[in-house]
């Protein structure tokens, strides 16, 4: 998949995790979908951040005011992703958590599908879009599974920053792994 591929694959698949939130039948099954998101939102956010960002802010006629705009989308879902991660099972604040992060992310999603998208794959040869997307893929496996929204959002900082913050969060999850009964 090329880079926009990878990015509307993972919209599609936050959409069905909003979906399996509502469809949990449990405080600990919709506690395990907030942690997907958390992780999910996370990846995506640091990678395009890192990668597509830069690559929009450089290419496109008005690329840094748009990216400025969509940087200003993440932290509003990071600190809503921060208030959801800090949360412990059953909290009675996680259905509206929830609520406003569906919001925000399908706003985000339609800015980018919509707008942002379209005018990438018009400015950029399809050769560059498809090594991106290799990129994109295996950087997930090193991206920050946690948000950051003291983090800093653009290139240089945030290169250097994202692969600490990747470790923390590994770090952190194993510690925090509960046991599976």
């Amino acid at each position: 998949m090329d880079a926009l591929e990878v990015l509307a694959h993972d919209h599609r698949m936050v959409e069905q995790l909003f979906r399996d939130y509502d469809a949990a039948a449990s405080a600990r099954q919709r506690r395990g979908v907030v942690e997907l998101l958390v992780r999910e939102l996370s990846k995506h956010a640091a990678l395009e951040e890192m990668l597509v960002y830069p690559l929009a802010r450089k290419t496109l006629p008005d690329g840094d005011r748009e990216m400025d705009e969509h940087l200003s989308e993440h932290m509003a879902v990071k600190k809503t992703l921060l208030a959801l991660d800090r949360l412990d099972e059953g909290d009675p604040r996680a259905d509206e958590l929830v609520d406003e992060l569906r919001r925000e992310v399908e706003q985000h999603i339609r800015e980018e599908e919509g707008v942002m998208m379209p005018r990438l794959r018009e400015a950029v040869a399809q050769q560059e879009l498809d090594e991106l997307g290799r990129m994109i893929d295996g950087a997930k496996q090193g991206a920050p599974t946690r948000p950051h929204p003291n983090a800093p959002e653009k290139p240089p900082a945030l290169t250097l920053a994202a692969p600490l913050a990747a470790a923390y969060d590994r770090l952190r999850d194993r510690l925090q792994r509960r046991p599976t009964t």
